[in-house]
């Protein structure tokens, strides 16, 4: 997902989100062990959403101490 859709969303969205992508991470873990992967890309994009996903979580955090 791109930054920008990431902002529109709220904290428990983002919350949801981030569960569903570690869930979804482990089963392309899964699938590339097993030879079933077809394209190993997914898994580093996957990564990505999921630590812009934490930034934005952090960003927000602070904003409210």
């Amino acid at each position: 997902m791109k930054w920008k859709e990431l902002k529109d969303l709220s904290s428990p969205e983002l919350t949801n989100k981030l569960v569903e992508l570690k869930q979804a991470l482990l089963n392309l873990r899964f699938q590339k062990v097993i030879g079933q992967l077809d394209n190993p890309n997914v898994i580093r994009k996957t990564k990505r959403t999921i630590a812009r996903l934490k930034t934005l979580l952090s960003e927000r955090e602070l904003n409210l101490l």
